[in-house]
């Protein structure tokens, strides 16, 4: 039976810069991925970057063919460029067969017809599997043609005409966006009367309005009940009528990969499936981490990114990185324009008691959108007049995705909110709106 310095399962951000990175210091690694077409990992293969991707050419070109070609192109040369950065390593070792755990410390590497191929031990375990898109038990969800999850819909051969969205998530509203870009005539089931809920409202009624004009259709406050097919079309059943289209996209949450027999060993799962991991990342087996995903929490491949210095904090480093201290994480929902989030609102401010300052500026009044050609949007900061630290802010605007960055780090170093109003920024960018953004 060989044995490994570490053993990583999955071929995820976190998992890879691991091995590259430990091999690099002379330890020898094994790393187990069970599908080719996932060299790299969920991000690059099936989720930020194909998506992104496809809305790109869908803005610029609305040309589905050359879309999806494109997609492919891009997809293709990243998966190639993984695989090879790993596999010609002399240090690492890369397995095409599923990881199943025989106990604590012993893997077995399975083939397509579940037979064991070989079984191998390692001194550190990383487990990094990601996790995959949530299939309601709903009737007639697994018999139906024409449903798709956010894997199967980016492979998709011909445009579909009408495409229904189950599900009004961010994910959802992301391939609503694609979609409607391309062409195809968007209708999203959502089981709430409003969406983005969690945003602060002000910017979520002016991202919902900019949906609505881009053709997007809301079908609102109604339950799924049925899937079935008529006319040789996917149908939607609800409770206030039903839905045919071309194809069904379902955008109802994804749920951890852990189908990897962790009933044989002492790993402890979460309420939600999730491997329960402490701050440092540990499962409950000191030896074994679970990085990205998998293991909950936010779902972004830059926190997969972040996990991996935190495990290498912990077995070489000082111990301190952890869960608590990696500071605010951002995100970014990809519609048109991007609507991007870092801290809190004004509301979720004002019930934590913080005193507030708010700051806010339509993109209609920063030079920058008339070279872009496009006056949509809201900028909105929050600070705490008591300290002037910045408590959050809410980006709906083009380019939001690179400006919020910029205020993340400034949270993150406790610099006061005044530093971005006084700053000088080149010009003519969206940045320089922040002279005007925090001028609370």
């Amino acid at each position: 039976m060989k044995h490994y310095d570490m053993l990583i399962i999955g071929f995820g951000k976190a998992g890879k810069t691991l091995a590259k990175d430990f091999a690099g210091q002379g330890k020898k690694i094994a790393v187990v991925e069970q599908d080719s077409n996932m060299y790299g990992g969920t991000c690059i293969n099936v989720g930020c970057i194909p998506s992104k991707t496809l809305l790109h050419e869908g803005i610029e070109h609305h040309d589905f063919n050359q879309a999806m070609q494109r997609k492919k192109d891009v997809v293709g040369a990243l998966n190639k460029k993984n695989f090879g950065n790993l596999d010609s390593d002399e240090n690492i070792d890369v397995y095409t067969y599923k990881a199943q755990f025989q106990d604590n410390e012993t893997v077995a590497l399975l083939d397509q017809n579940g037979e064991t191929v070989e079984t191998i031990q390692a001194t550190d375990i990383v487990i990094n599997t990601g996790n995959r898109s949530n299939i309601p038990d709903i009737k007639g969800v697994k018999d139906t043609e024409g449903i798709y999850d956010s894997k199967g819909i980016m492979s998709l051969e011909n445009q579909p005409e009408e495409l229904i969205i189950v599900g009004a998530g961010y994910i959802a509203l992301e391939f609503a966006t694609i979609f409607s870009k391309l062409g195809s005539k968007v209708s999203v089931i959502n089981n709430d009367k409003h969406i983005l809920k969690p945003e602060d409202k002000d910017i979520a009624s002016s991202a919902y309005e900019q949906l609505v004009a881009q053709g997007i259709n809301f079908i609102d406050d109604v339950t799924v009940t049925e899937f079935s097919t008529n006319n040789g079309k996917p149908t939607v059943h609800t409770n206030n009528g039903s839905h045919h289209a071309d194809a069904i996209l379902l955008a109802t949450g994804r749920v951890p990969n852990t189908d990897i027999g962790l009933e044989n060993t002492d790993i402890e799962l979460g309420d939600r499936g999730e491997i329960k991991v402490n701050s440092s990342l540990q499962t409950t087996v000191d030896h074994i981490y679970a990085v990205g995903d998998v293991k909950g929490g936010p779902q972004f491949t830059y926190i997969s990114l972040d996990d991996y210095r935190i495990v290498k904090d912990q077995l070489v480093g000082n111990k301190e990185r952890t869960i608590e201290n990696r500071g605010h994480v951002p995100y970014t929902v990809f519609i048109d324009p991007p609507l991007s989030r870092v801290g809190m609102t004004a509301s979720q401010a004002k019930k934590e008691g913080y005193n507030i300052k708010e700051g806010m500026i339509e993109v209609k009044n920063i030079p920058r959108h008339k070279i872009n050609n496009d006056d949509r949007g809201l900028l909105k900061v929050v600070v705490d007049a008591d300290t002037s630290l910045v408590l959050g802010a809410s980006l709906y605007a083009k380019e939001s995705e690179e400006m919020i960055n910029l205020i993340k780090l400034a949270m993150d170093q406790e610099i006061p909110y005044t530093t971005l109003r006084d700053n000088i920024y080149t010009h003519p960018t969206m940045t320089e709106s922040f002279n005007d953004l925090f001028k609370v």
